[in-house]
């Protein structure tokens, strides 16, 4: 009997599909178009909505003179009520936006958790409970001790102080995202208690100052507190940069990370405290704003279609929520109100969706 043994046709290789990959000297980048493409699809919507609310006000201006202005032209009457007037307000709001997208996006990533952020962790509670204490306590010497000191330091302080509590706390060889969580959770409680009760015990003129800036708003802001506030960001976003690509290993597991060589607890550190100075500098320029650490990177993530929440789309739609929330506070509604009321109007929704999706899953 003659047996015929036939070979199987041979396959042709198929490559795993990776994402194509960019070499600038000595370092390489992942080239995803997608991400790059709603990235600058959602700076181009900023700058759009950053020139809308210098132009809305009491003196209305044309778009085509804010640009013209923001580019060294325009009347000299355009450039005191954009430059002097407006500007303030509006760049508060695109620092503070990203500075909370960005410390959103961090300690999501480090957390593996979509709830996590500096208000579900304490630290703009912590800056609001120094702040209070600084307007409420010192009485009637409050103008010379808030002129010689500042709102702003205060804030930053106490978000330092109340970050680094919650991380050693949470450390138990290691840092669990459910444990960081809790014991954020736990310390923010603390910290809305003390606030409640400077409040009740402070003089009512005080009160009236220190609940309007635990709203969170952008009224009023001065050169100096978007000064401070762009500078430490800009800082911040440097590190940020220059740490992040050996924090993409412990997206793996801490093993994975310690076998590529990456010391993760350090790198875990200096993240977690850069996302704390970020919501630190952003409560000391606008107060404590609601929900936008949280929802930013959650948006950026549904529109990137990225598997971890991405630093600079998370930057880019936390100013764009910031922003646009101000510009619908000061002219959408009847009255105008402060921003953190329409961010919280916002996230307030967003965080039942996150619930309920988690308790689905």
């Amino acid at each position: 009997m003659n047996v015929t043994v036939v070979k199987p046709a041979r396959e042709p290789d198929r490559k795993p599909s990776v994402a194509p990959g960019v070499r600038l000297g000595g370092m390489s980048f992942v080239w995803r178009p997608r991400i790059v493409l709603v990235t600058l699809l959602l700076m181009a919507a900023v700058f759009l909505v950053f020139c809308l609310s210098i132009a809305v006000g009491d003196f209305p201006l044309g778009l085509s003179q804010v640009v013209a202005t923001l580019f060294g032209g325009g009347e000299q009457v355009d450039q005191f009520v954009i430059m002097d007037l407006r500007m303030p307000r509006a760049l508060a709001g695109l620092v503070v936006g990203i500075a909370l997208g960005m410390s959103g996006a961090i300690t999501q990533s480090i957390a593996r958790n979509p709830l996590a952020s500096p208000d579900i962790l304490g630290i703009t509670g912590g800056a609001s409970a120094v702040a209070v204490c600084l307007v409420t306590v010192s009485g009637g010497a409050t103008a010379a001790v808030v002129s010689s000191v500042g709102l702003s330091g205060a804030a930053l302080a106490g978000g330092l102080g109340t970050g680094l509590l919650v991380y050693f706390m949470a450390w138990r060889r290691g840092v669990d995202g459910f444990r960081l969580i809790l014991i954020g959770l736990s310390v923010s409680a603390v910290m809305e208690a003390l606030t409640t009760w400077l409040l009740v015990t402070a003089d009512i003129r005080d009160v009236a100052r220190a609940q309007a800036w635990l709203v969170g708003s952008l009224d009023n802001r001065s050169w100096d507190e978007v000064s401070v506030a762009l500078w430490g960001t800009l800082a911040l976003a440097v590190v940020v940069a220059c740490v992040s690509f050996q924090f993409k290993p412990l997206h793996f597991g801490d093993d994975v990370a310690a076998g590529l060589g990456v010391r993760y607890a350090l790198v875990r550190a200096v993240l977690l405290l850069c996302a704390v100075l970020l919501a630190g500098f952003a409560v000391s320029a606008a107060g404590p704003v609601p929900f936008v650490a949280m929802v930013a990177p959650q948006v950026a993530i549904r529109l990137t279609k990225s598997p971890t929440p991405p630093l600079v789309a998370s930057a880019v739609v936390g100013s764009l929520l910031l922003i646009g929330s101000d510009l619908v506070a000061r002219t959408a509604l009847p009255v105008t109100l402060p921003v953190g009321v329409v961010t919280a109007a916002i996230g307030g929704p967003f965080l039942i969706y996150l619930l309920v999706r988690a308790n689905r899953r």
